[in-house]
């Protein structure tokens, strides 16, 4: 297989059906196989994406911040095993480690999960908020730890924030400060920064704006009628909020790689996955172990590997690496696809390439759908439907509109989504905004093997 023929034949293909509005990049030891970029920068269809355009990295922007604590570690200034009460004495999760927040295995609770409180501060104080917030959410909130730290693995975006904290306290410097000064700059990562767009302003016109699909247009998400955090969630560090470029990306994979920014012994502890209280390593339902700040597939086959992808409003970024085959995939999106499905296809099919092996045709769901399914029972799905009071993401109801099913679908303190159901055999339905599909019934719509009955 000639690998550059076959992923630009698929970033391609993947342009042309409205999955892929960015830029690329797969290397080979050191050698660049394929780059390039393809789509907008803007909502207008202007301002043509480049190879160098900078991107909202969303939550592959948790290695640099696992890299900052590391290199502290590294310095002798930071352990592991130092309780985060050290750093925040009032802050109600006792037992819990540096270690724990690298693996999201402390159960801090994720500041996502009431993110009214971060809407509140930029509507009542007319400020956004920041990781003080963050920690001030924590120890005012009263919500109870998701479990005792090392019982179990939680993604928590807190985590993060509270380890962008931590090294403000130890080094003295502001985190970006730290991280231009102490990561990026050292690394040769010149076009990588920690940015607050909205808070500060774009540093350039080649920051590739991340763009919302609503209503069969892209708009900025800071105009949407479903995304109100975007502006407040702008403040925050350590989760997320590094913006940077495929070439910057690529050269951080050989910095690593050297070991001229952090030790090889260093790097072991990063890519080693975490283990429970009870003994057994972590794995979540894809199979996958968490290290620090990088997630970590189980591939005998394939040696090594490392990965971290991110999502935020419109961003869509994906990286992974190959550590002992000494391989690097980067795709850096700006845009929601137009069918999240097939763009999950796409990205899998890269990942194929990327292991030596033929990708599968990306097909969309128009083309994945059954073309004369049978519509005799589709009234009796349509209704409203029951949900737990306290959820913020939940179907409200599905309807006949011109001979085909739609579903509203509610997301936070939004007006809700409008989507089209594709009849894809049998009772199952897809979506092109999520990758999952739905079961309808005369009771109810299954999704996340949860069952939501009508009203």
């Amino acid at each position: 297989m000639d690998k550059k023929t076959t992923i630009e034949k698929m970033v391609r293909e993947a342009h042309e059906k409205g999955l892929f509005n960015g830029t690329w990049l797969y290397a080979e030891h050191g050698e660049i196989v394929s780059k390039g970029a393809l789509g907008w920068r803007d909502t207008e269809d202007k301002l043509p994406l480049r190879e160098d355009s900078v991107f909202d990295l969303a939550s592959v922007s948790k290695q640099f911040t696992a890299a900052a604590i590391m290199l502290l570690v590294q310095e002798g200034l930071l352990d592991l095993e130092d309780e985060i009460t050290k750093f925040f004495p009032g802050l109600p999760y006792p037992g819990v480690t540096v270690r724990h927040l690298l693996t999201h295995t402390g159960g801090v609770v994720d500041y996502f999960d009431d993110i009214n409180w971060l809407i509140g501060i930029w509507e009542k104080e007319n400020r956004i908020p920041d990781n003080n917030d963050v920690l001030r959410f924590l120890c005012e909130s009263g919500a109870e730890a998701y479990f005792a730290p090392g019982e179990d693995s939680c993604y928590s975006n807190s985590d993060y924030c509270l380890l962008a904290l931590i090294v403000e306290q130890v080094s003295g410097l502001p985190f970006e400060d730290f991280m231009k000064q102490r990561v990026f700059e050292p690394a040769g990562l010149h076009s990588t920064a920690v940015c607050h767009v909205r808070r500060d302003g774009w540093p350039s016109d080649n920051f590739a704006r991340a763009m919302v699909l609503e209503d069969g247009r892209y708009l900025l998400p800071d105009f949407s009628k479903n995304d109100r955090d975007v502006i407040p969630e702008d403040g925050t560090s350590g989760e997320g909020n590094v913006y940077s470029n495929i070439l910057d990306l690529f050269r951080w994979d050989r910095v690593l790689r050297e070991g001229s920014l952090l030790t090889a012994e260093t790097q072991q502890l990063m890519y080693t996955p975490v283990t429970l209280n009870n003994g057994e390593e972590y794995v979540d339902e894809e199979g996958e172990g968490y290290g620090f700040g990088w997630a970590i597939p189980k591939e005998p086959d394939q040696g090594r590997i490392v990965e971290h992808g991110g999502w935020h409003k419109g961003a869509h970024t994906r990286y992974e690496r190959f550590l002992d085959a000494d391989r690097v995939l980067i795709l850096l999106l700006c845009r929601d696809p137009e069918d999240t499905p097939a763009f999950e296809a796409f990205f899998q099919g890269m990942r194929e390439i990327m292991r030596g092996r033929e990708p599968d045709p990306v097909r969309t769901l128009e083309e994945r759908m059954v073309q004369t399914p049978d519509k005799s029972a589709w009234a009796s799905f349509c209704g409203r439907f029951a949900h737990e009071e306290d959820d913020n993401f939940y179907p409200e109801e599905v309807f006949l509109r011109d001979g085909e099913l739609y579903v509203k679908w509610m997301r936070g303190h939004g007006e809700g989504f409008l989507w089209r159901l594709y009849p894809l055999g049998g009772d199952e339905f897809g979506i092109k905004k999520f990758d999952f599909t739905l079961s309808l019934s005369a009771e109810g719509l299954r999704c996340f093997d949860e069952l939501y009955k009508k009203l």
